[in-house]
């Protein structure tokens, strides 16, 4: 381990996030951030790489040239902090990326490959080659489902937990101050809209349902397939791979397959401009997010507290407008614009290391052990 800093010296802190269609990078020092900036990555560039793994050079080429843009020398940087994903499910909260977290993250032994995965990875290499410690904070493979949401019908295959928690939680958590109440007392529908796109049901400070976003599950996206009848998936497949599925669950589908980029602005303009085909495509997936709103409202019985739409999209009028016309029946509808995952994974960061926050460890082991007795 290198020289950490002196008593009484400023802590630099990096946070690294990396998601299907950007990377988002901040440097906080003393809480305060020296910078931010969010690089939007089209699909095609992504998909010239064969795996996610594949990106790692790529995306820490990006990270080590801001810094010597803001002529910040990695040296310098005292915590990193990346966003996470792949391994085995783990609890919510702030947890140490060890050798064994990064080599399961590696390995995807979770079964998702999601880019939310290489934040713990360029973090721990990051820590590795100048020294210096790395966490991670609220995974989108924490696991809070409920027994009944991890069924499916087929015996030995379950939903898995794979959402935006980190961002989810956080707004969830500013939303419930902003009504003088605890996230813990609150239940609420919180999606997230972006290059993916999760809704979930968070009951009591527990997120027990939503979608698998990176895994053929619910709305189609910018870049998946959302929800796809299984029997026609099976003839596609025929004609193509397993490979070629697996690809689009979560980088080569929705925009991506249906016009050849995840920009979500261009395919807006040709929304403005009349499109047939976009005006079709994009209101499909509204209606879908709007869809799986009312889903999360059955799972909590109709007692909502609020719902909370977050994520790049809600720079576009028309996706709010949309999902209030179909879902303000069920609760009041609240925007909170882009994401609060970097401040989020930096404040939380800077309390565990003043002792305010537990720091965990990563078990190895999944959070869900079966359905005990049960023989499913």
């Amino acid at each position: 381990m290198g020289k950490f800093r002196e008593e009484g010296d400023a802590m630099k802190l990096l946070v690294i996030n990396p998601g299907s269609t950007s990377t988002k990078i901040s440097l906080y020092e003393n809480r305060q951030v020296v910078f931010e900036e969010n690089i939007f990555h089209d699909a095609p560039e992504l998909l010239k790489f064969a795996h996610v793994n594949d990106q790692m050079a790529f995306r820490q080429g990006l990270i080590l040239r801001l810094l010597e843009k803001y002529t910040i020398k990695p040296e310098e940087i005292d915590v990193f902090v990346g966003r996470g994903g792949s391994a085995y499910t783990q609890h919510e909260g702030v947890t140490v990326v060890d050798e064994l977290l990064y080599q399961d993250t590696v390995d995807a032994v979770g079964g998702s490959d999601h880019p939310a995965k290489l934040g713990v990875m360029l973090a721990y290499e990051l820590g590795r080659i100048y020294g210096r410690p790395a966490y991670t904070l609220d995974p989108t493979n924490v696991d809070e489902l409920s027994d009944l949401a991890r069924l499916t019908g087929i015996k030995g295959v379950y939903r898995n937990a794979q959402f935006h928690v980190l961002n989810q939680k956080a707004v969830a958590r500013k939303h419930a101050k902003s009504l003088g109440r605890r996230y813990e007392d609150c239940n609420f529908i919180v999606a997230h809209i972006d290059g993916g796109i999760t809704v979930n049901a968070h009951k009591n400070g527990r997120m027990i349902d939503g979608n698998v976003g990176a895994g053929g599950d619910g709305p189609y996206t910018p870049t998946r397939i959302g929800s796809v009848p299984i029997l026609p998936l099976m003839d596609y497949i025929d004609a193509h791979s397993t490979d070629d599925v697996r690809k689009m669950c979560s980088r080569a589908g929705g925009f991506v397959s249906m016009f050849g980029t995840a920009d979500g602005n261009a395919i807006h303009r040709m929304v403005e401009k009349g499109d047939r085909k976009a005006i079709l495509v994009w209101q499909g997936m509204i209606y879908q997010i709007g869809k799986m709103v009312g889903e999360m409202a059955a799972v909590l019985h109709g007692k909502v507290d609020g719902i909370l739409l977050t994520g790049g999209y809600m720079r576009f009028q028309d996706v709010i407008d949309g999902i209030r016309d179909m879902c303000a029946w069920i609760a009041d509808i609240s925007v909170y614009p882009g994401e609060m995952e970097q401040d989020a994974l930096a404040a939380a960061v800077f309390e565990a290391l003043e002792g305010k926050r537990t720091i965990h460890h990563y078990t190895g082991r999944p959070v869900w052990q079966g359905f005990e007795g049960i023989d499913l």
